[in-house]
């Protein structure tokens, strides 16, 4: 099989990263992974090593001389999909310091690498958080963007260096904001290994396989049940949509911003009635401190990436949990040494 370009992903130790490694490897790239571990994992490197050309690097964003190392030592880098970063709300309330200086700082450091390198094409990895409170449903790339939180913040500080890098440097890019995030690798391989998860949809597959208490840690909020509303997406679906991304850039596709999701809200104890009709099981449910910076509900409108990128979601709801339920009963506590 020809070799196709080769691609750096960062952050490609880690739940989301990962899965795109696995996807480009599979459909004939060459890939690069630049990680510091602080968050991902080495394990899924060394699993996805047999699935074609790869080259694990590991390295800081925060560190400039890290990226020129990066570059120096592996030319011929056709595009680069950015993963690294921070993503907890909560703890960007707390700390949000961190969250500038890794998310924005890093990326800021990453754009000017690039640049050195005229390496001109991104994929961007960016999050529904740069929206906030919801002025209306479902939400749009129209949208105002007044983030609740540092870390919404830290990725539209981001975004809008990337935008401007692309007028005055000709930087190509596709921002790719998220909705939730779940699922897991259908053949169990890979998965999230957070340890605990901040994700809903894992952790209510975590309580009802008994692998760890489950606990409600959600605001009370002004919807129907009380419980915050949100568009979930399978992982593998969202890998889906990066390759789609590129190609669309490699096509000579504008640059553009495109929303990622389902397009179908869904509240905490829908999520919750899911997992136990799947699981045949009542889940023992406990209150924990609220997280904070949370928004009440958003669920995407993806129209513009249907038509513009020709991406469409496949997973149902039914298929992530199950896809869960495979990876937490191989991996009950995420990767092992």
């Amino acid at each position: 099989m020809t070799t196709l370009p080769k691609i750096l992903i960062t952050g490609g130790a880690g739940y989301i990263g990962s899965h795109a490694v696995k996807l480009f490897l599979s459909r004939g790239y060459e890939v690069v992974v630049f990680d510091n571990l602080s968050r991902g994992y080495r394990a899924a490197i060394d699993i996805l090593h047999q699935n074609g050309p790869l080259t694990f690097v590991q390295g800081d964003l925060r560190q400039p001389d890290d990226l020129r190392k990066l570059f120096a030592e592996h030319p011929g880098i056709d595009a680069v999909l950015h993963f690294a970063a921070l993503c907890l709300v909560n703890e960007s309330v707390e700390q949000p310091g961190l969250y500038f200086y890794n998310n924005t700082l890093g990326t800021l450091n990453l754009l000017e690498a690039m640049r050195a390198e005229a390496i001109s094409t991104l994929i961007f990895s960016s999050t529904c958080a740069v929206y906030g409170n919801t002025q209306y449903l479902p939400v749009d790339e129209q949208h105002p963007t007044e983030p609740a939180s540092p870390y919404g913040e830290s990725k539209l500080l981001t975004e809008r260096m990337i935008r401007w890098y692309g007028s005055i440097y000709g930087l190509r890019y596709a921002i790719l904001r998220y909705f939730n995030v779940c699922g897991a690798a259908s053949d169990g391989t890979i998965g999230d290994s957070k340890k605990p998860s901040q994700l809903m949809l894992q952790n209510a597959v975590r309580g009802a396989l008994g692998i760890e208490p489950f606990s409600l840690t959600c605001p009370t909020v002004a919807t129907p049940d009380k419980t915050p509303i949100r568009d979930y997406i399978d992982v593998e679906d969202l890998v889906v949509a990066h390759l789609a991304a590129y190609t669309y850039l490699h096509q000579g596709g504008s640059s553009d911003t495109f929303n990622l999701g389902n397009g179908t809200g869904y509240s905490v104890k829908q999520i919750i009635a899911k997992v136990e009709a799947v699981f045949q099981t009542q889940i023992t449910t406990a209150n924990a401190t609220p997280r904070k910076g949370e928004a009440a509900q958003i669920y995407a409108n993806p129209d513009k990436a249907r038509r513009t990128l020709g991406f469409t979601t496949h997973k149902s709801l039914e298929d992530s949990i199950l896809s869960l339920k495979k990876w937490y009963e191989g991996h009950p506590h995420g990767y092992q040494p």
